[in-house]
């Protein structure tokens, strides 16, 4: 039986070395593919007919939609409602890697930091940008809140650059070490149950027992897998707001 980490080993699926680089297409690949595909298919096809009273499909969107522009009114203020598509297609792409990842044979990129990392720098990268076109150099003010004491600086200012630059460390880790540790835990569990009912005997009864925990798993699996996407969106609202309003 596969070891509970072997479902997060990337495997090249279309060999493509570009002189020093390796561009290969890998299951990682595939599955952001199926997860841009799948999320499009959903929002586009789902509103194809914009009628007043919703199938499910247009109901899910409509829901997708609504909650996500509450989100970014809530939590970004009025100056981001120009950002809502960003942080609507971060979002989407987040959720469904992550649901898309508790089908039985796929594979979940939201489970390695690389992948994590690399959305949560491209926000660093964003939020920043913003920061310094709305603000300009007024911008470094944020690292020395209005009304410190100057005698404070020494002391405020270099804590306020790490807390700035640790930002993508730390919505990158959140997300990623959320999703290794549920899939971990939830193959772990699975191979307890297929051995305690290959054990046969009285064992199968009880290898009853943590398949209805295996369940539970899953359903919580599930549940972590949208409240994750929630949280990094989330974030990316609060960051988008400093850039926009400051301290």
């Amino acid at each position: 039986m596969a070891g509970p980490l072997e479902q997060f080993e990337i495997k090249r699926l279309v060999n493509l070395p570009v002189g020093n680089l390796d561009l290969s297409f890998t299951n990682s690949s595939l599955w952001m593919v199926i997860a841009v595909v799948a999320s499009t298919f959903l929002l586009v096809y789902g509103m194809r007919g914009r009628a007043l009273v919703p199938g499910r499909l247009q109901s899910i969107a409509e829901l997708l939609y609504e909650f996500v522009a509450e989100m970014v009114r809530d939590n970004a203020g009025p100056q981001a409602r120009k950002f809502f598509p960003f942080i609507f297609s971060l979002f989407i792409f987040v959720l469904f890697g992550n649901v898309l990842g508790l089908i039985p044979g796929s594979f979940t990129f939201t489970s390695h930091i690389i992948v994590t990392f690399a959305m949560a720098l491209f926000v660093f990268v964003v939020v920043t940008i913003v920061a310094f076109v709305k603000h300009g150099l007024h911008f470094f003010h944020f690292f020395l809140p209005h009304g410190t004491p100057i005698w404070l600086a020494p002391l405020i200012v270099p804590i306020e650059l790490i807390s700035y630059f640790v930002r993508p460390i730390s919505l990158s880790i959140r997300l990623f070490a959320n999703m290794l540790a549920g899939h971990t835990m939830m193959k772990v569990f699975a191979g307890f149950t297929v051995s305690m009912v290959a054990a046969g005997g009285g064992m199968a009864a009880v290898g009853m027992l943590p398949v209805l925990l295996n369940v539970a798993l899953f359903a919580l699996e599930f549940l972590v897998a949208g409240i994750q996407a929630y949280i990094f969106a989330l974030l990316s609202c609060v960051y988008l707001r400093d850039a926009l309003e400051m301290h």
